[in-house]
């Protein structure tokens, strides 16, 4: 593809930074499957991509940021989508921000999720490299935070599902990313999971599949 360079490559597809009509773009490109029959895995690929467009689609229509979609191509199974300069994901933000931003963006990523699930959106790969800080004022400069704004990215797991159990399996899928990427998790999490009980009204059910889950995972550390 004319003036995109690979940036990332992975098990599922690649991911390229260019221009398309003029404006900073990534596409993500998901890989043909050549184990799997044909048809079927023009099939999978179909839905999942029209998965993806959907929950971003239905996530910007709700209030959360998310990258503008400006191209679905079933047939060379990509979507181009608005690539964003000025960022920081939360990943890098947290590791060197004050008790006072760490608080901010985990009430902020608290509030964004229980807006995804009290929509039934399922995101599926929640961690802190999957969600972006923005500048607004398009600068490299992430020390104000009323200066930025958040963005959820890499829906490539996500779906609409009003299941409290999909959405009790996002919250336990964002806290083991916290765990295994921050020495501060069990500092965020909390502050996280207060904002969204918060946020949620009706997140009873949801809390109570989390823990499940959670109890679940902790007998398999145990025994395993």
């Amino acid at each position: 593809m004319e003036n995109f360079e690979l940036i990332k490559q992975g098990a599922e597809g690649r991911i390229f930074k260019g221009l398309y009509l003029g404006k900073p773009s990534i596409i993500k490109e998901r890989f043909e499957k050549k184990y799997r029959h044909r048809e079927l895995d023009n099939h999978l690929t179909k839905e999942r991509i029209k998965a993806e467009s959907k929950a971003i689609t239905k996530c910007r229509s709700i209030g959360i940021r998310t990258p503008s979609l400006y191209l679905v191509d079933f047939n060379r199974r990509m979507i181009f989508m608005e690539y964003f300069e000025a960022s920081i994901t939360a990943k890098e933000f947290i590791c060197t921000a004050s008790n006072e931003f760490i608080e901010r963006i985990s009430e902020d990523i608290g509030i964004a999720l229980a807006k995804m699930h009290s929509n039934n959106v399922v995101h599926g790969d929640l961690t802190t490299s999957n969600i972006l800080l923005i500048n607004k004022h398009n600068k490299m400069d992430f020390n104000k935070y009323e200066d930025l704004e958040m963005v959820l990215i890499d829906f490539g797991l996500a779906h609409i599902e009003s299941s409290a159990e999909d959405k009790g399996v996002d919250l336990y899928v964002l806290e083991r990313a916290l765990l295994s990427t921050h020495s501060i998790a069990e500092q965020i999490f909390p502050n996280i999971l207060k904002s969204y009980k918060n946020a949620y009204k009706n997140c009873k059910e949801v809390i109570q599949k989390f823990e499940d889950v959670r109890a679940r995972g902790r007998k398999r550390t145990m025994v395993g």
